[in-house]
């Protein structure tokens, strides 16, 4: 049997409860083209009463028109769009193969006679990543349903006469939906330089949350959760030397299901840790394997991919290295910001974008180390809080030296003045209770200095009740608590957003050995023992694989995928700030934000001492893009 996947593609969809709603279904077509970069080769579109779906495709392996979605049960009763991959779905079609005939050699089909077998229990039976929807006509049922971390996106718009959904927000709009701004959500992107699901910017607009599943008929919509991960604090009993070859064992099993393809596959590698893990695993299953990484030409202090060559040339892969100046990064900025249809102002965005598209000029699919950093503890701050929970000596210098290192310069593009901004931030976070602590360490803009920027009316209730549903799971100094509540929030709206979006813009299938399922639970069955010491982050990932990589690339700084925007701010950026994007009577006639703190933001911008403000003033180039695009 063909190993077919459905790798890129774009889903979309409308259900009405009455008839007012014809002129909406007669704009599917246009929602469909809006997707094509995540399907080029085919789409099709399937009505039925009160119901129509659409689905763009891109062949890979299976081009038979049998293939196309929409796709039918041989009954014509059911008829699935799908948007994923899913890996272990020729054991679940051997299972259904005496009960049901299949005409097709791919995953979509079984995931229709799945659902036909066991109902929406079928979704927990599913390793993979996904958006779905499935219509029953003989109910005039329709499943909405997304995986349980959200790697693929899934929007959902509703009023009372219709629900629409669709992988991108640009299908969303394609319908002709009224765009009401939501100031809610524009206060939290300016907090966090994403905007949390489930809110989007639009008030009717929202994002199905990982792990559910929508249930729609004329009486209504029913939302149930079908996947939590299993996290109790009721760690494993295995011991540290048996818990690494598990981890071992589960990566593997993991890295292996995922190298199924008959198209060109590669690895992403930036020489850390968990990209170089995957790298490794796969290069034990590929002769040659193509990996590539991304460096920049004027900036040393951000270039990592020495490190990559290292593991490269150990594991003998075909490795590329794209070495960017900023005038490639602007060249390619405006691809970028028309591709955005929500405000995300993650700038390592920019190098993934580039990274995907010279990637895709040599392979199809290229695995990533995304989601290691949130399940095992790999980021810096991770290790604040970790610290901050103790009753050290050095915490106690840290805050009595404060009222000096708040002076100190702050940027994150020398090594000093980097150190200086995390010693101030460390110190602030410190003192507070550790759900606030979080919150600190989350955001780029406190929520007071996020409303002095704008102009707006908030429902500051309703933005505390998203807050407090986001901090609920830590309530105790152990490390997990942080990690799980990172699953949710920076996971999710932050890193899985940006490699999907930015993949998918260049028609670039991404996939994430980490996020397995299996990997997921394992990592929260681990107390934090295993993934924190006072200075080591990643303790079981970096030990279990200490012996096969290059020891260069253990115990070197973590940079993050980050842009040097200082610079470029002042170059090749200067004019777009100050004569069009955030010109003072620009400002001024929008009546979005206070012209004075905007003023204020540009002098800081170009003083000795920036601080983060580069990544706030991206936040506000990225919105101001999007809403000249969208709304003016």
């Amino acid at each position: 049997m063909l190993a077919t996947f459905v790798f890129m593609c774009g889903i979309t969809g409308i259900y009405s409860f009455s008839e007012d709603s014809e002129q909406f279904h007669n704009k599917i077509k246009d929602s469909v083209e809006t997707l094509k970069l995540r399907g080029p080769n085919s789409n099709g579109v399937y009505r039925h009463a009160n119901t129509s779906l659409g689905h763009t495709r891109l062949s890979v392996i299976d081009t038979s028109d049998s293939a196309n979605q929409p796709l039918h049960s041989n009954d014509e009763i059911y008829t699935i769009v799908f948007n994923g991959e899913f890996y272990n779905y020729e054991y679940e079609r051997k299972l259904l193969e005496n009960k049901y005939t299949f005409k097709t050699n791919g995953d979509t089909e079984v995931l229709l006679y799945m659902y036909i077998e066991y109902g929406s229990s079928f979704l927990s039976r599913i390793n993979g990543c996904f958006a779905l929807s499935i219509y029953n006509k003989q109910t005039n049922e329709l499943l909405i349903a997304r995986d349980r971390y959200g790697i693929k996106p899934l929007l959902i718009y509703s009023d009372a006469d219709k629900i629409i959904f669709a992988s991108e927000m640009k299908a969303i709009t394609a319908y002709g939906i009224d765009k009401d701004i939501d100031y809610n959500s524009v206060l939290l992107y300016f907090q966090f330089n994403y905007i949390p699901a489930p809110n989007s910017i639009f008030k009717r607009v929202s994002k199905l949350t990982p792990g559910t599943f929508l249930l729609i008929n004329n009486n209504g919509v029913k939302k149930e959760v079908y996947y939590k991960i299993p996290y109790t604090q009721k760690y494993t009993s295995l011991n540290y030397t048996d818990a690494k070859t598990k981890l071992r064992k589960l990566l593997n099993e993991s890295v292996e299901r995922r190298m199924v393809a008959d198209v060109p596959l590669g690895s992403f590698l930036s020489g850390g840790i968990d990209s170089s893990i995957i790298t490794v695993l796969a290069s034990h299953k590929v002769d040659k394997l193509n990996t590539f990484s991304v460096g920049y030409k004027d900036e040393p202090y951000f270039d990592e991919t020495n490190y990559a060559l290292a593991v490269a040339k150990k594991f003998k892969t075909e490795h590329s290295v794209f070495k960017l100046s900023n005038s490639d990064l602007y060249e390619h900025l405006f691809n970028i910001l028309d591709y955005i249809d929500e405000p995300f102002a993650d700038s390592s965005a920019i190098p993934v974008y580039i990274l995907s598209k010279l990637t895709k000029q040599k392979v199809t699919v290229a695995l990533s180390g995304d989601g290691a950093d949130e399940i095992f503890s790999g980021y810096n701050k991770h290790l604040a809080h970790y610290k901050a929970a103790q009753s050290s000596l050095s915490n106690l210098m840290l805050k009595s030296a404060y009222p000096i290192t708040q002076f100190f310069p702050e940027s994150r593009n020398s090594k000093f003045a980097d150190i200086s901004r995390r010693i101030n931030k460390f110190v602030k976070g410190a003192k507070l209770d550790k759900k606030e602590r979080y919150w600190l360490w989350a955001s780029l803009y406190s929520q007071s200095d996020a409303i002095e920027l704008l102009r707006c009316d908030f429902n500051l209730k309703h933005i505390n009740r998203l807050r407090h549903e986001i901090l609920e799971d830590i309530n105790s100094d152990d490390i997990n608590d942080i990690l799980y509540t990172d699953v949710k929030l920076v996971l999710q709206n932050d890193m899985l957003h940006k490699v999907d979006s930015m993949s998918m813009a260049n028609s670039l299938e991404v996939r994430t050995p980490f996020l397995d399922h299996t990997v997921v639970d394992f990592a929260f069955s681990l107390s934090q023992k295993y993934k924190l010491t006072n200075n080591m982050k990643k303790r079981i990932l970096q030990d279990a694989y200490r012996n096969v990589l290059p020891q260069e690339i253990y115990n070197r700084p973590k940079h993050g995928f980050e842009v040097p925007l200082l610079k470029w701010f002042k170059t090749e950026l200067y004019s777009l700030i100050n004569d069009d994007l955030l010109n003072d009577s620009f400002i001024q006639e929008q009546g979005v934000f206070n012209p004075k703190a905007i003023k204020q933001l540009k002098q800081r911008l170009f003083s000795s001492s920036p601080g983060d403000v580069h990544a706030q003033i991206w936040a506000l180039i990225v919105f101001q893009y999007w809403w000249k695009k969208n709304l003016r």
